[in-house]
């Protein structure tokens, strides 16, 4: 294969369809999809930030998780959707760099975060007479930029691990957008040391926090199991289902991703499981939280009803 310059080159991305038809039908879908995931997201960060009785820890993660998903599918799907009104395939070097760059930014201070809340639920659960000394104000801001930081430093070590090699023609990238694992694929050099680098560090990280929530879960289980059948216990095992529901989302097609080996499956599978943690998890988090949550829902109606209240007058 022939080498090549990777300051100077595009790269070439994965199209859904080479038919201009089922181009446009993937923009109103991938619209639909985004319009849908943004919306919602921002319901929910608006309607906490304006109910006061949801200015808890539980709710302050809550927002972060919002504001991550936000982030993240605003990073693949615009891209997306301009290449396909545009009928072409293209991203440059540096949208490639920003693209891995941010979508594994966003990913990795998701996933922290979401073993935040896990210990949040725990502390709520657990140990309820120290919950507002241990998870104060303070502490749920540095737990918070602890999420975000550890992101940005797991971002940067993963991408520069993935641009510090030379790419080779053709540099066609086996996904709708640029990701690390298809991208390994187009090395010149062995890119051995980087794939195991980078699947390693991920795979530290995935344990480490999949660790963490198993362990926060096994106590709240084992507590919630000692308190009487009854209204109290519906009322912790509610708090946690939600979030129960999106780690399964997250981890289950995050690992699949990232932890096989890039010569693995089929890029139309490959392809189709990206939608669903890039696209589909981002969009279903707030239905997910808002379906569960009674406090969500009455804050929504109240931000509905303040909204429509306040264009009569």
């Amino acid at each position: 294969r022939k080498k090549m310059s990777n300051r100077s080159t595009e790269f070439l991305l994965q199209g859904f369809s080479d038919v201009r038809e089922l181009q446009m039908l993937h923009v109103v879908l991938f619209l639909v999809l985004y319009l849908a995931a943004s919306i919602g997201n921002l319901l929910i960060v608006t309607a906490i930030t304006l109910d006061r009785h949801l200015h808890t820890p539980m709710y302050f993660f809550l927002v972060n998780l919002s504001l991550l998903d936000l982030g993240s599918v605003s990073v693949t799907i615009p891209k997306s959707m301009a290449n396909s009104l545009q009928d072409t395939r293209s991203i440059s070097y540096v949208g490639c760099v920003a693209q891995v760059f941010l979508f594994v930014f966003f990913a990795a201070a998701n996933i922290i975060l979401l073993t935040v809340m896990a210990y949040d639920r725990y502390v709520a659960i657990c140990q309820p007479l120290h919950y507002e000394r241990v998870m104060n104000r303070r502490a749920c801001v540095h737990l918070a930029a602890v999420a975000w930081l550890a992101g940005a430093v797991n971002s940067a070590v993963q991408t520069g691990s993935a641009f510090r090699l030379p790419f080779c023609q053709p540099h066609v990238v086996d996904q709708f957008f640029c990701e690390i694992p298809p991208l390994l694929k187009l090395m010149c050099a062995d890119a051995y040391r980087s794939e195991v680098g980078i699947l390693g560090f991920t795979a530290c990280l995935l344990l480490s926090c999949f660790t963490l929530i198993v362990l926060s879960y096994a106590h709240i289980f084992s507590a919630v199991l000692r308190i009487p059948a009854g209204q109290g216990r519906h009322k912790a095992f509610s708090t946690c289902v939600p979030h129960l529901i999106v780690i399964s989302l997250f981890f289950g097609t995050g690992t699949f991703a990232y932890l096989k080996p890039t010569n693995g499956s089929a890029p139309g599978l490959e392809m189709a499981v990206a939608v669903l943690y890039s696209v589909m998890t981002p969009m279903l988090n707030p239905v997910i939280y808002s379906m569960r949550n009674k406090d969500i829902k009455a804050a929504l109606r109240k931000l509905v009803v303040r909204t429509l209240f306040t264009k009569k007058n």
